[in-house]
């Protein structure tokens, strides 16, 4: 009898991929911005031929979320996207200042592993390829078990487009036999340059563990506030819409409402008339207990459902309109289920009696969940805006608009992203809604302005040097002058 070890196969799968990645990585340098540009377009322009079918394929494979909805991230994914990203300068001089003499060189990271999530598996990867390849960057995937086959078939695409257009082969790869243990050796593996995990939090403590730079694009725990000055029914619109975009699955979506008490009856009136269902503590119990496991971990035959499909499940009734289930809270804690990220339309609902105790619950709950991801405020009091703006540990606020579009950069002008920073807790490094950029350092650049001989004399006449000093021949008298400067700052410093 045959035993495979499919732990031992992704690891050699995951080394032979990493540096054939490292092998065309090299080549790719060499490109110029336009020859990345070319590539990038070709990938683009072919995988959105097959962004409907990759949508219901994605949806048949991860039962998550509503194809429609995934439809649409992935043309924003390959048309909206690479718009902005043309005449952007990556790689080579993209800064030169030709006044002060300094010049900025974008240089490639390297080798990216990138890990796809199951939620928004097909949007995620094409940006993922897109941005890499725009940068000059290899990058090798690690699909999420639950949608490898959909993850596969959009990469085999652009792979197939680019190296038609003189990709390296070996740019663009991924993992076919998925395990922990071959992801693992993917991100520590000694050419991997820096990891990207969305959505991945389940392998987020061995990406550190690598001991190389992580982007992490993580779970959100985002309130909306909705302010006494507020166009209410805007408000509400946006956030019904946000919170049922692809049945809730977009980490940026709100997760918690806040309300200014003097207008908390007319929200939930509006919400009512939105498709709204406010549940009875009974209900909000019964379903509370069935969206996490019992070590707290979201229960993943939850995400993505339908409100009504929950509302099912829990046990409890709810008319044919609803959209989306709202638990009535007062209270922020460890083991109240609504205080949590729930990838699916459930929301939490507070009431406070100003501006200042909203924001204080809006403090609580980013931190619950220590990933200060975003945060939302509909008010047309700038004031207020503004304190929201500057206190709230967060990675993106926005304003006046739904979660879900304006963090991806759909009705904001942030950056076309579907890889979302978080802000807090070091979970990752960066807050961006990550672009090329991120996937890029850049070398500094300066000609010489000023000669040594300036240098010097400046010092002779700010630090009033000892005449001995100036005697001496030229290199000894800089060492003089560093040594009186250091004398006297390390005086000043003990006094």
């Amino acid at each position: 009898m045959n035993i495979i070890d499919n732990d031992l196969l992704s690891i050699q799968e995951s080394r032979i991929l990493i540096e054939n990645a490292s092998q065309a990585q090299k080549m790719l340098a060499t490109f110029p911005q336009e020859k990345l540009d070319e590539l990038v377009e070709r990938m683009a322009e072919e995988i959105g031929k097959y962004a409907r079918e990759l949508a219901m394929m994605s949806k048949d494979e991860t039962d998550y979320g509503k194809w429609q909805d995934k439809y649409i991230k992935n043309r924003f994914a390959c048309e909206y996207v690479p718009s902005r990203l043309r005449g952007m300068r990556c790689v080579g001089i993209i800064r030169e200042d030709k006044e002060n003499k300094t010049m900025d060189v974008g240089v490639p990271m390297g080798v990216i592993v990138a890990l796809s999530p199951a939620t928004s598996p097909v949007s995620t990867t094409i940006y993922k390829a897109l941005i890499a390849i725009k940068s000059g960057n290899a990058i090798v995937f690690s699909p999420h078990p639950r949608a490898k086959k959909t993850i596969g078939k959009a990469l085999d695409i652009m792979i197939r487009a680019a190296e038609g257009y003189g990709l390296p082969v070996g740019a663009i790869s991924y993992l076919q036999t998925v395990t922990p243990a071959g992801t693992m050796e993917l991100m520590k593996h000694k050419e991997t340059s820096l990891i990207m995990n969305t959505g991945v939090p389940g392998m987020l403590n061995e990406a550190y563990k690598a001991g190389k730079p992580v982007i992490y694009g993580g779970n959100g725990n985002g309130p909306a506030f909705i302010e006494r000055t507020a166009d209410i029914k805007q408000a509400v619109i946006d956030i019904i819409a946000s919170k049922t975009f692809d049945n809730g699955m977009v980490s940026a979506a709100e997760q918690s409402v806040v309300v200014d008490s003097c207008i908390a009856a007319e929200v939930k009136q509006e919400m009512k008339n939105n498709g709204a269902y406010f549940m009875t503590e009974q209900e909000a119990q019964k379903l509370g207990l069935i969206l996490f496991n019992s070590d707290g971990s979201v229960d993943s035959e939850m995400v993505g459902k339908s409100a009504l499909e929950l509302a099912k499940r829990a046990g409890f009734t709810v008319p044919e309109t609803t959209l989306v289930l709202i638990s009535e809270q007062k209270y922020v804690s460890e083991t109240n289920p609504y205080v949590k990220e729930k990838l699916c339309p459930v929301l939490a609902y507070y009431i406070e009696d100003d501006w200042m105790n909203a924001c204080e619950k809006c403090i609580e709950l980013l931190l619950s969940e220590r990933n200060g991801h975003t945060l939302v405020i509909h008010s047309k009091n700038e004031d207020v805006i503004r304190q929201f703006v500057l206190k709230k540990p967060v990675g993106r606020v926005l304003v006046n608009t739904s979660a879900s579009f304006g963090s991806m950069g759909l009705t904001t002008n942030l950056f076309p992203s579907l890889t979302l920073g978080s802000g807090s807790a070091g979970k990752g490094m960066t807050s961006d809604n990550v672009s090329p950029m991120n996937l890029i350092y850049i070398r500094k650049v300066g000609y010489g302005v000023r000669n040594i001989e300036e240098i010097t004399n400046g010092f002779l006449e700010k630090e009033e040097v000892p005449m001995s000093c100036i005697s001496e021949p030229k290199r000894q008298d800089d060492m003089k002058i560093l040594k009186h400067i250091l004398e006297k700052v390390m005086k000043e410093i003990n006094n």
